[in-house]
């Protein structure tokens, strides 16, 4: 993704010998082998890694520990946390709303909340989608002496009484997760129900998503779960929640590989929400600056006169990223419970395009 220029020359190093590499090896699951042959031993965590073409599955594969402390390996039936790749089933629940005309783009904070400061009256439904409200992120808001887990009504009350903008909604580009936090409480301010009911009603169960789950602790389960790690002083240990971990509309949705197949086998018909309606999602977005428009739950650019559409997530132990090439039908997606606070968003560049490049044309 073009906004990691600041790292390109790491990742140029790694995209090179990964090619000079790969030319060497010979069937394609050899080359999915060394790709992720860091996950390919017995005390590693797992990453768990589809690819699909015409809805029919080329390569489906677990490396890997999903419980390091138990030692459990990891299968196509683990659950992860995705992280911001959440964004795309908030997204959907925003627009099913929009489709029964419960609410449009121009609705505005102010509008679903009445409570809420006067400023909200700038900041619409589409500046949320879009990254473009001009809000501080929450992030920044969370008080120094917060000791339990901010959930996103504890998000909502962190906008609602000051002025949270940093530049005028509309303007300016900037991606914070709060937006979809917010999302996510308009969907349960809108729809009359809470927002985990919401995807399970409306996507998890249409889609026979029956193992995925926007975790709520002492509401929910998890099957399956992988626990997330991150590596100290060279050995791995578990690392599974922060202080964000349990906000559900930015980041807080488990699920596996197998069942993201059924969600991405879905984006192909109007099973959940009009072509319309899915045009809007997978072509909406401003400009992030560097090439690419991003809102919507995606990103997406061209390269070789192709649409190629993804995301990345990264949370407290865990890292997540999909590729999408609509015209080829071509879907890769990996999950994975490790993560280090700088390197998630190397998802993209070091597995994504790889593996595209592996199955179909180089995508740039």
């Amino acid at each position: 993704m073009n906004k990691l220029k600041g790292k390109i020359p790491a990742i140029l190093l790694l995209c090179i010998a990964g090619i000079f590499i790969f030319q060497l090896c010979g069937s394609k699951e050899k080359k999915m082998d060394l790709l992720f042959r860091q996950f390919n031993n017995e005390d590693a965590p797992s990453a768990s890694v589809m690819v699909i073409k015409d809805g029919e599955i080329l390569f489906n594969k677990s490396y890997g520990l999903a419980d390091i402390k138990r030692k459990i390996p990891a299968n196509e039936n683990t659950n992860y946390r995705i992280g911001c790749m959440t964004k795309a089933f908030t997204t959907m629940s925003i627009m099913m709303l929009k489709e029964k005309g419960l609410l449009t783009y121009e609705t505005t904070l102010k509008d679903v909340f009445s409570d809420f400061s006067d400023y909200g009256d700038e900041i619409t439904i589409k500046n949320l989608l879009e990254h473009e409200s001009g809000l501080i992120d929450y992030y920044d808001l969370i008080p120094k002496d917060q000791k339990e887990q901010l959930k996103d009504q504890d998000v909502l009350n962190l906008y609602k009484e000051k002025n949270r903008l940093i530049c005028e909604p509309g303007t300016k580009f900037g991606s914070c997760d709060a937006e979809y936090s917010l999302l996510a409480m308009v969907v349960e301010k809108v729809s009359g129900v809470k927002f985990a009911k919401f995807l399970e009603k409306n996507i998890f169960k249409p889609l026979e998503m029956n193992h995925t789950v926007a975790y709520e602790k002492g509401i929910s389960t998890i099957e399956n779960r992988a626990y997330g790690a991150t590596k100290v002083d060279g050995k791995y240990v578990e690392c599974d929640q922060s202080i964000t971990s349990a906000v559900l509309g930015d980041g807080g949705i488990y699920t596996s590989v197998g069942d993201y197949y059924k969600w991405d086998q879905a984006l192909y018909t109007d099973k959940l929400v009009s072509y319309d309606t899915l045009k809007e999602i997978f072509d909406g977005g401003s400009s992030d600056g560097y090439g690419d428009i991003m809102g919507y739950g995606w990103f997406h650019y061209y390269s070789h006169g192709r649409k190629v559409m993804g995301y990345y997530g990264g949370s407290c132990g865990f890292g997540s990223g999909v590729i999408r090439i609509p015209s080829e039908k071509l879907t890769a997606v990996v999950f994975s419970n490790y993560n280090t606070p700088d390197d998630y968003i190397d998802m993209y560049s070091k597995y994504m395009k790889q593996i595209a490049d592996i199955y179909t044309k180089p995508v740039n």
